[in-house]
């Protein structure tokens, strides 16, 4: 090497994590470019994992707000979980207060649901991503940190995040409703029936088997959550 090329060359530093030093010259360069390609990639898959999980902890916690508490501590003093069924979902709040207060409690937390699949799709996530931070929203509401691990049933979390994420999905659940409710005189027993067929309507749709089976496994969730409902349901029947 010339001695104009040595003094022609100065040492910088690229990635301080890495303490990678380069002589920035004619020799280094293809080098040196090749890296900072490689570490800006590196840069890139960090900030990517990071929304994920940003994205992930927000869906729980998004979940974990719980309306049918706020709006009874708001309009009545109350506190949900001491009254009624001790459930903090719209159905309790609605037979303790009414109409009104069921369709603030429904619309809020089904609010939730509508959230979480809206952002992830603002931010172009897959469809399965979308269903996972549905899925932990519905976690939120079933386990809410907020209220000591004890929420809701999960209804109007799930219905807001499904119809949001294919909006026809509204008019298979109705249709279905209205052909089992006649058969079961139950609104319990033919909504969770309408919600079996949300992961078949989605395959029938096309889309890929892992949003099928998530689809599936929220759907489990809500029915383990009814499970005492529905068992009651069945006895009177």
């Amino acid at each position: 090497m010339g001695l104009s090329r040595l003094r022609g060359a100065r040492v910088f530093l690229i990635e301080p994590t890495y303490g990678i030093f380069l002589h920035k010259s004619l020799y280094f360069r293809p080098m040196e470019e090749a890296l900072m390609l490689y570490l800006n990639k590196h840069r890139l898959a960090k900030g990517v994992v990071l929304i994920v999980w940003l994205y992930f902890v927000c869906s729980y916690l998004i979940g974990s707000i719980m309306f049918g508490y706020i709006v009874t501590k708001a309009f009545y003093q109350q506190d949900l979980r001491k009254l009624g069924s001790g459930n903090v979902g719209a159905r309790n709040a609605g037979r303790l207060h009414g109409k009104k207060v069921f369709v603030m409690t429904f619309l809020g937390d089904a609010l939730k649901g509508t959230v979480v699949v809206a952002a992830a799709r603002w931010v172009h996530f897959s469809d399965s991503f979308q269903l996972i931070g549905l899925m932990l929203a519905l976690i939120g509401h079933l386990k809410p940190i907020t209220l000591k691990f004890k929420g809701g049933k999960g209804i109007s979390t799930f219905i807001g995040g499904m119809i949001t994420f294919q909006p026809l999905l509204s008019l298979v659940i109705m249709a279905v409703f209205i052909i089992l409710y006649p058969l079961t005189k139950s609104f319990t027993l033919a909504g969770l029936g309408a919600f079996l067929f949300i992961p078949v309507f989605l395959l029938i749709r096309q889309y890929d088997w892992l949003t099928c089976i998530l689809a599936a496994g929220i759907l489990i969730l809500i029915l383990l959550a009814h499970s005492e409902n529905i068992k009651e349901k069945i006895r009177h029947n």
